[in-house]
């Protein structure tokens, strides 16, 4: 496998699916690594606290350090529900341990599928590259087959665990998995995954102009309101979704990004906005501005 990561200290996700097991193995063979190897059970299988000890067995056989938590979400909680869980758990860890990153043993496979689930959603050009490396994630994966995780898992003769919601529809991954990129040959994965490392690209490029933009039109955290009330709509959006990102708000989807373009460009004067929990959007005649606050 071709897997690069920069010596330092690191929290590993695993899950003891296949691919984490084989990332884990391949990445404590590694010199000038410090791992924290971390699993977290949801709570939705009634058998998930087997994975949690095939994890703790493979930490303790390789000397590394291991923490697990355990969610109680319950069967019927949501992917996104799950998904924050686990990463605010790993985030924690992280924070403990003063972890350069947190790895995660994504692959290419599932890149194919986030971008074809948030074309789904609609969530714009970000989210066709939103599966990669970002400040405080590692996905040193992303370029790596699950078939050649499943190789080199079984010439490694490794033991991991099959979840069994895998094959349960209901969840979105898993319809995508199983109705369209199961159903890809090689090339058509390739052309994909083609498209993809070019819009990646292309985001790279169209940050950065919108970075300056944004640095030029605003002051000490304050952005002109009338020019950006002057911007064309899908162009504002753009600019809100970089100004916010910028300060660290993340947690956004389209439809908020519509409603705050339009309370920026026409909300009364002196009104307030909510963007997401704890933080709201003021609107001034001449300036927009992002407050904070503890609930």
């Amino acid at each position: 496998m071709d897997i690069t990561v920069e010596p330092g200290t690191y929290v590993i996700a695993v899950s003891g699916g296949v691919d984490s097991v084989a990332l884990l193995h391949y990445l404590q063979q590694v010199e000038d690594l410090n791992l924290t190897v971390a699993h977290f059970d949801h709570g939705i299988r009634d058998d998930s606290d087997e994975d949690r000890r095939l994890v703790q067995n493979m930490a303790n056989d390789y000397r590394l350090p291991f923490v697990f938590d355990v969610g109680n979400l319950g069967p019927a909680a949501s992917e996104a529900k799950a998904r924050k869980a686990r990463y605010n758990f790993l985030q924690k860890v992280a924070d403990t341990v003063e972890a350069d990153a947190i790895i995660t043993a994504h692959h290419k496979d599932d890149v194919v599928e986030t971008a074809i689930i948030n074309l789904m959603r609609g969530t714009g050009r970000k989210g066709l590259t939103s599966l990669g490396n970002r400040s405080g994630i590692e996905r040193p994966l992303t370029n790596v087959s699950k078939q050649s995780l499943v190789a080199y898992a079984k010439d490694q003769g490794l033991v991991w665990r099959e979840d069994s919601t895998n094959s349960n529809q209901d969840y979105l991954r898993n319809y995508v998995r199983h109705n369209i990129t199961n159903g890809f040959d090689q090339n058509t994965q390739q052309e994909f995954t083609g498209l993809i490392n070019k819009q990646r690209r292309v985001n790279e490029e169209l940050d950065k102009l919108l970075d300056e933009e944004l640095q030029l039109h605003s002051r000490e955290g304050v952005v002109d309101r009338q020019w950006f009330i002057h911007l064309p709509h899908n162009v504002a959006k753009e600019i809100l979704a970089t100004w916010l990102r910028s300060n660290k708000v993340t947690s956004f989807d389209s439809k908020t990004l519509e409603r705050l373009v339009v309370a920026a460009k026409v909300g009364q004067s002196g009104r307030n906005f909510d963007v997401i929990s704890g933080t709201t959007l003021s609107v001034s005649h001449d300036g927009l501005a992002l407050n904070r606050f503890e609930r």
